[in-house]
């Protein structure tokens, strides 16, 4: 059975996070993520790649428990800040600038770790730049994850773990049948109930008419993925 929100307040970040404007600051999304990795064996021998970086917090995480990780982010002012807060906290860090496939050609790793824009929006494009790059995810939520599912075959090992945030709100039923077709063994490992944002409050009304929300409705369901690569 899938943990629920009580691992948010076991979950370990690094402290003293600095972020540039723009940039997403850990929230209760990174919290849920950084609990389910810390049930992950990680050590020296475990290169680990985290898509959309942000701040940096769960690449960091990660580095604190001796793993090679790469992170990866589309926007430069998140580079910079994770750039900036691995120096600070004196840990290695690679990050690259740029779409995760077109940086990771040939690569492959034993832990892939993601919390990718996933807030439907009314806007089906992608935005190419502002804060917004962090959360929008076009009319069904699902541009980046989707992305993520068919990928992860070609970025991880055999036996590697690809560990995913998400709304359910977006759909955990497809992203396991997405991540079944792609060959790997998947199952939501966590969940948790938090109140809605102030992104998806000033939605609300095109929300209820995509019926991706209930009327009224006040909070988020966030699900964890765990898919294995056999």
């Amino acid at each position: 059975m899938p943990s629920t929100a009580s691992a948010l307040s076991s979950a370990t970040l690094p402290g003293g996070l600095v972020a540039l404007p723009g940039v997403y600051q850990p929230q209760a999304d990174t919290r849920l993520l950084a609990a389910a990795l810390a049930h992950e064996d990680l050590g020296p021998r475990t290169e680990l790649l985290e898509i959309g970086t942000g701040t940096g917090a769960l690449a960091l995480h990660a580095a604190v428990r001796g793993a090679r990780v790469t992170a990866v982010d589309v926007a430069w002012p998140a580079v910079v800040t994770a750039r900036l807060n691995a120096w600070i906290h004196r840990l290695p860090l690679r990050v690259l600038h740029g779409d995760f496939e077109a940086r990771t050609t040939g690569r492959r790793f034993d832990v892939v770790v993601s919390n990718p824009p996933y807030v439907p929006a009314p806007d089906g494009r992608l935005p190419s730049r502002g804060p917004e790059r962090a959360w929008d995810a076009g009319l069904d939520g699902r541009a980046v994850i989707d992305r993520i599912c068919g990928g992860a075959p070609a970025l991880l090992r055999p036996g590697g773990i690809l560990l995913m945030v998400h709304s359910a709100m977006c759909g955990a039923e497809e992203t396991l049948d997405r991540l079944a077709g792609a060959g790997l063994a998947a199952r939501v490992t966590a969940t948790a109930s938090v109140p809605w944002g102030p992104v998806l409050r000033s939605r609300r009304s095109w929300l209820e008419q995509r019926g991706l929300a209930a009327e009224a409705e006040e909070r988020e369901e966030l699900v964890v993925i765990r898919a294995r690569r056999t």
